[in-house]
């Protein structure tokens, strides 16, 4: 008799029929199994701090939090665990910086279903996720290829604070959310606009939709 490993996944999404469809799926998958499904990025943290799962699927837009900072929570309490981000968004305006910041892989939404199995296993094993796409950003960074783009540049913390800012979350909202001081906030922002050479709220989210960082 041939024992098969259960992964146990994790799915993070706030659309309610994404998650049943790749639950629905993924039970149909040999040795995978969701055990766990979250709508926001506390309900994410809950489901890290409980513990039982192998691998999470996180999509990277977000009402609460965005991928990028669920993403920072969860390798804060969890470096070890694998966390595949799902994004509507294409693999050029994310990828690279959520790679280099610690997900395990980058998946476009438009991708094939089968796609996101192989990648639950690959990732499961240890390794990195790589699409052909991804790979040759990767190497373009590598060679030198192509200046970076503005965002790119910034920090972690910077990329949170500029995201939630194109969306027009005022400072001192921001600093309760974020745990931060308002004067923390006002910092990174002062950064951010000095790294981008913008000068104002509106400029970050003219760029940010320019750019296809938010819809």
């Amino acid at each position: 008799m041939i024992l098969v490993t259960m992964i146990r996944v994790a799915i993070v999404d706030d659309h309610a029929i994404v998650r049943t469809g790749l639950r629905q799926f993924l039970s149909e998958e040999i040795g995978l199994t969701v055990v766990a499904e979250a709508s926001n990025g506390r309900d994410a943290l809950d489901i890290v701090r409980a513990g039982g799962v192998d691998v999470m699927l996180v999509d990277l837009s977000m009402p609460d939090q965005s991928g990028v900072e669920v993403l920072a929570a969860i390798k804060a309490r969890a470096p070890e665990l694998p966390v595949l981000i799902l994004s509507g968004f294409p693999e050029q305006h994310y990828a690279t910086t959520m790679l280099k910041q610690g997900a395990a892989g980058y998946l476009n939404k438009d991708c094939e279903p089968e796609e996101i199995a192989k990648a639950i296993r690959t990732v499961f094993r240890g390794r990195k996720y790589i699409t052909s796409g991804v790979a040759e950003l990767l190497a373009d960074g590598l060679a030198g290829g192509g200046e970076k783009l503005p965002h790119e540049l910034l920090s972690e913390r910077e990329l949170q604070v500029f995201l939630r800012l194109a969306k027009g979350e005022a400072i001192g909202t921001m600093a309760i959310s974020m745990s931060l001081s308002v004067k923390t906030v006002s910092t990174y922002r002062t950064r951010v606009m000095e790294k981008m050479k913008l000068e104002s709220n509106s400029d970050l989210t003219y760029y940010a939709l320019k750019a296809g960082l938010i819809q």
